[in-house]
Protein backbone atom coordinates (compact mmCIF):
# COMPACT_ATOMS: atom_id res chain seq x y z
CA UNK A 1 0.00 0.00 0.00
CA UNK A 2 1.46 3.36 -0.73
CA UNK A 3 1.59 5.93 2.07
CA UNK A 4 -0.24 9.08 0.84
CA UNK A 5 0.40 11.04 3.64
CA UNK A 6 3.74 12.85 1.37
CA UNK A 7 2.23 13.67 -1.50
CA UNK A 8 -0.61 15.36 0.02
CA UNK A 9 1.62 17.38 1.86
CA UNK A 10 3.74 18.08 -1.11
CA UNK A 11 0.53 18.83 -2.90
CA UNK A 12 -0.75 20.85 0.24
CA UNK A 13 2.50 22.79 0.62
CA UNK A 14 2.56 24.03 -3.34
CA UNK A 15 -0.94 25.16 -2.47
CA UNK A 16 0.18 27.00 -0.13
CA UNK A 17 3.04 28.47 -1.32
CA UNK A 18 1.24 29.84 -4.86
CA UNK A 19 -1.67 31.28 -2.61
CA UNK A 20 1.22 33.06 -0.54
CA UNK A 21 2.72 34.49 -3.66
CA UNK A 22 -1.22 35.70 -5.09
CA UNK A 23 -1.14 37.24 -1.60
CA UNK A 24 1.58 39.28 -2.29
CA UNK A 25 1.78 39.47 -6.18
CA UNK A 26 -2.46 40.32 -6.95
CA UNK A 27 -3.32 44.00 -7.58
CA UNK A 28 -6.81 43.51 -6.07
CA UNK A 29 -6.72 43.78 -2.46
CA UNK A 30 -9.93 41.63 -2.38
CA UNK A 31 -8.91 38.67 -4.36
CA UNK A 32 -5.12 38.81 -2.58
CA UNK A 33 -7.68 38.71 0.87
CA UNK A 34 -9.26 35.75 -0.83
CA UNK A 35 -6.00 34.15 -1.52
CA UNK A 36 -5.20 34.34 1.77
CA UNK A 37 -8.54 32.29 2.97
CA UNK A 38 -6.48 29.59 0.88
CA UNK A 39 -3.47 29.79 2.16
CA UNK A 40 -5.06 29.36 5.37
CA UNK A 41 -7.13 26.25 4.39
CA UNK A 42 -3.96 25.19 3.09
CA UNK A 43 -2.89 25.32 6.60
CA UNK A 44 -5.37 23.60 8.16
CA UNK A 45 -4.73 20.99 5.67
CA UNK A 46 -1.12 20.33 6.52
CA UNK A 47 -2.34 20.36 10.42
CA UNK A 48 -4.63 17.73 9.93
CA UNK A 49 -2.02 15.58 8.06
CA UNK A 50 -0.04 16.30 11.34
CA UNK A 51 -2.64 14.74 13.66
CA UNK A 52 -3.71 18.38 14.75
CA UNK A 53 -7.33 18.13 14.20
CA UNK A 54 -8.24 21.01 16.66
CA UNK A 55 -5.59 23.04 15.06
CA UNK A 56 -6.91 22.55 11.60
CA UNK A 57 -10.51 23.35 12.50
CA UNK A 58 -9.74 26.79 14.67
CA UNK A 59 -7.91 27.39 11.62
CA UNK A 60 -10.46 27.36 9.36
CA UNK A 61 -12.97 29.01 11.98
CA UNK A 62 -10.86 31.76 13.68
CA UNK A 63 -8.36 32.80 10.91
CA UNK A 64 -10.26 31.61 7.36
CA UNK A 65 -13.56 33.16 8.75
CA UNK A 66 -13.14 35.38 11.53
CA UNK A 67 -10.04 37.13 10.70
CA UNK A 68 -10.46 37.58 7.14
CA UNK A 69 -14.11 38.65 7.46
CA UNK A 70 -12.22 41.71 10.03
CA UNK A 71 -9.83 41.98 6.43
CA UNK A 72 -12.07 42.13 4.12
CA UNK A 73 -14.55 44.48 6.70
CA UNK A 74 -11.09 46.74 6.41
CA UNK A 75 -10.52 46.63 2.50
CA UNK A 76 -14.11 47.62 1.96
CA UNK A 77 -14.26 50.33 4.36
CA UNK A 78 -10.96 51.81 2.96
CA UNK A 79 -12.52 51.43 -0.33
CA UNK A 80 -8.89 50.75 -1.19
CA UNK A 81 -9.49 49.32 -5.34
CA UNK A 82 -5.62 50.07 -6.73
CA UNK A 83 -2.30 49.76 -5.30
CA UNK A 84 -0.73 53.14 -4.52
CA UNK A 85 2.66 51.64 -5.46
CA UNK A 86 3.29 49.22 -8.68
CA UNK A 87 6.87 47.99 -8.42
CA UNK A 88 6.08 45.59 -11.69
CA UNK A 89 6.42 47.61 -14.45
CA UNK A 90 8.44 50.80 -13.09
CA UNK A 91 11.46 49.00 -11.29
CA UNK A 92 12.17 45.85 -12.71
CA UNK A 93 15.84 46.09 -11.45
CA UNK A 94 14.60 46.61 -7.60
CA UNK A 95 12.33 43.15 -8.33
CA UNK A 96 15.31 41.29 -9.93
CA UNK A 97 17.07 42.15 -6.84
CA UNK A 98 14.10 41.42 -4.18
CA UNK A 99 13.80 38.18 -6.09
CA UNK A 100 17.69 37.25 -6.31
CA UNK A 101 17.53 38.33 -2.02
CA UNK A 102 14.48 36.14 -1.51
CA UNK A 103 15.70 33.01 -2.99
CA UNK A 104 19.29 33.64 -1.61
CA UNK A 105 17.47 33.66 1.85
CA UNK A 106 15.51 30.41 0.76
CA UNK A 107 18.56 28.32 0.45
CA UNK A 108 20.22 29.55 3.69
CA UNK A 109 16.99 27.90 5.10
CA UNK A 110 17.10 25.02 3.36
CA UNK A 111 21.17 24.52 4.01
CA UNK A 112 20.25 25.50 8.09
CA UNK A 113 18.52 23.21 8.28
CA UNK A 114 19.83 20.08 6.24
CA UNK A 115 22.90 21.23 8.63
CA UNK A 116 20.90 21.36 11.84
CA UNK A 117 20.14 17.90 13.84
CA UNK A 118 16.32 18.66 13.57
CA UNK A 119 14.56 15.55 15.41
CA UNK A 120 11.45 15.24 14.51
CA UNK A 121 9.91 13.30 17.70
CA UNK A 122 8.45 16.34 20.01
CA UNK A 123 10.02 16.72 23.62
CA UNK A 124 8.07 17.24 26.82
CA UNK A 125 4.19 17.58 26.73
CA UNK A 126 3.67 17.31 23.02
CA UNK A 127 5.87 14.05 22.75
CA UNK A 128 3.99 11.12 21.40
CA UNK A 129 3.56 9.43 24.93
CA UNK A 130 2.44 12.42 26.41
CA UNK A 131 -0.32 13.21 24.07
CA UNK A 132 -1.51 9.71 24.35
CA UNK A 133 -1.51 9.80 28.37
CA UNK A 134 -3.50 12.84 28.07
CA UNK A 135 -5.97 11.55 25.86
CA UNK A 136 -5.08 13.18 22.28
CA UNK A 137 -3.75 16.76 21.09
CA UNK A 138 -6.52 18.26 21.95
CA UNK A 139 -7.03 18.16 25.46
CA UNK A 140 -2.82 18.93 25.84
CA UNK A 141 -3.78 22.12 23.74
CA UNK A 142 -7.05 23.22 25.89
CA UNK A 143 -4.88 22.75 29.05
CA UNK A 144 -2.21 24.16 27.58
CA UNK A 145 -4.46 27.16 26.31
CA UNK A 146 -6.08 27.94 29.54
CA UNK A 147 -3.56 27.39 32.28
CA UNK A 148 -0.34 28.41 30.89
CA UNK A 149 -0.93 30.90 28.51
CA UNK A 150 -4.58 32.11 29.86
CA UNK A 151 -2.94 35.36 29.89
CA UNK A 152 -1.56 35.97 26.35
CA UNK A 153 -5.28 33.93 25.67
CA UNK A 154 -7.10 37.37 27.15
CA UNK A 155 -5.09 39.85 25.76
CA UNK A 156 -5.60 38.75 22.34
CA UNK A 157 -9.13 38.61 22.50
CA UNK A 158 -8.97 42.12 24.30
CA UNK A 159 -6.73 43.24 21.26
CA UNK A 160 -9.01 41.68 18.89
CA UNK A 161 -12.41 43.45 20.52
CA UNK A 162 -10.68 46.82 20.42
CA UNK A 163 -10.02 46.41 16.70
CA UNK A 164 -13.02 45.63 15.96
CA UNK A 165 -14.68 48.21 17.97
CA UNK A 166 -12.59 50.90 16.01
CA UNK A 167 -13.39 49.95 12.99
CA UNK A 168 -17.13 50.05 13.98
CA UNK A 169 -15.89 53.68 14.83
CA UNK A 170 -14.52 54.44 11.84
CA UNK A 171 -17.37 53.27 9.73
CA UNK A 172 -19.67 55.37 12.17
CA UNK A 173 -18.43 58.46 11.56
CA UNK A 174 -17.51 57.93 7.38
CA UNK A 175 -21.19 56.99 7.93
CA UNK A 176 -22.34 60.36 9.60
CA UNK A 177 -19.88 62.76 7.66
CA UNK A 178 -21.25 64.61 4.36
CA UNK A 179 -19.69 63.12 0.92
CA UNK A 180 -17.78 65.13 -1.34
CA UNK A 181 -19.00 65.95 -4.21
CA UNK A 182 -22.96 65.22 -2.88
CA UNK A 183 -25.03 68.10 -2.34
Amino acid sequence: MIDVSPVTFTLLAGIAIGCALMVVFKKNPVSSAFSLVLLFAAFAGIYALLGAHLLAALQILVYAGAIMVLFIFVIMLLNADEPSFDMGRSHPVLRAIVGLFCLTLLGFFVWAFKKSEVSLVMPGLFSTTAVDAAGGNSKVISQLMFSKYELPFELTSILLLAGIVGAVAIAKRNLTSPKEGVK
